[in-house]
This record gives structure tokens, C-alpha cells and sequence, in this order.
């Protein structure tokens, strides 16, 4: 991978990481402090909070990813030390798509009339678990490599 790449993901992952951060801590001061413009009505606080605890694990997925773009610079990403941190973006993924199916279900009483889009937000938690099989995919390709390097560098 290019320097400039890895520049500009790194970029990339600290805009998204302030970010998310600044939307955090705005959404914990509305709650707390109680200047919420919102009438503060259950379902409206209880998506905020899950809507914190979603970017929580956005920000620590997207630290594992700069974690990984660090071994990729450093090429060492073809260790088992990466593991760690691919195991840890599967881990955050799964704890969106848990997050979102929470969405779905504090949503659904108020779309008695219209269960169709319970049911598509269904259909889209079940898309974030296919992200998460999808980079367990690639980890399972990350396994085969680092054996292959392995075995090349005792061959060498």
C-alpha cells in the first residue's frame, strides 16, 4: 500500500473518529443536562443511547482499522498479531447489527400500520451480520496468507 494511501486513510479514520466523537459527547450533554429540544419522550431517549453506544463501537472499530493500516505500513500485517485486530472490527460490527435490531425493536410498536418497515430494517440488520461475515471471510484469507509467509520464510 502507497504512503499517500495510508496518509489518506489515516485522515479518513481521524475525521470519522472526531467526529463521532463530537456527535457523542452533544447527544450525552442533551441527555444529561436536560436542554434536549425533543420532548424527551422514551423511544427519542432510548435511540439516542443506542445511537452512543453505536458510535462507541464505530470508534473502536475504526481504531483496529488504523491499528491494521499501521502493520500494513509497517508490513507486518501478515502476523498473527493482526488477528487481534480483525477479530476486534468482526466483534464491532456484530455489535451495531445487535444495535440495530435494538433500533428495530423499540421502532416496531409504532409501525403497527405499516410492518413493512420493521421488516426491512430486519432485512437490513441481517446486512450488517453479512458485513460481518464478510470480513470474517477476509480473515479467514489473512489466516492462509500469514501460513503461506510462514512457510516461505522457513523455505528461505
Amino acid at each position: 500500500m502507497g504512503s499517500w494511501a495510508v496518509r489518506a486513510l489515516r485522515a479518513v479514520l481521524a475525521v470519522v473518529f472526531v467526529g463521532t466523537v463530537f456527535v457523542q459527547v452533544s447527544m450525552v450533554w442533551m441527555l444529561i443536562s436536560g436542554s434536549d429540544p425533543e420532548d424527551g419522550s422514551r423511544p427519542l431517549t432510548a435511540f439516542r443511547v443506542i445511537t452512543v453506544l453505536g458510535m462507541l463501537a464505530a470508534q473502536f472499530a475504526l481504531v483496529c482499522v488504523g491499528r491494521l493500516v499501521g502493520m500494513v505500513r509497517r508490513g507486518t500485517v501478515f502476523s498473527h498479531a493482526a488477528f487481534r485486530y480483525v477479530n476486534g472490527v468482526i466483534g464491532a460490527i456484530v455489535a451495531v447489527a445487535l444495535l440495530w435490531f435494538t433500533v428495530t425493536a423499540v421502532n416496531a410498536p409504532g409501525q403497527r400500520e405499516d410492518p413493512g418497515v420493521t421488516l426491512i430494517m430486519g432485512g437490513i440488520g441481517l446486512a450488517i451480520l453479512g458485513v460481518a461475515l464478510v470480513v470474517l471471510v477476509m480473515r479467514m484469507l489473512l489466516a492462509q496468507a500469514t501460513e503461506l509467509k510462514a512457510e516461505l520464510d522457513e523455505v528461505i
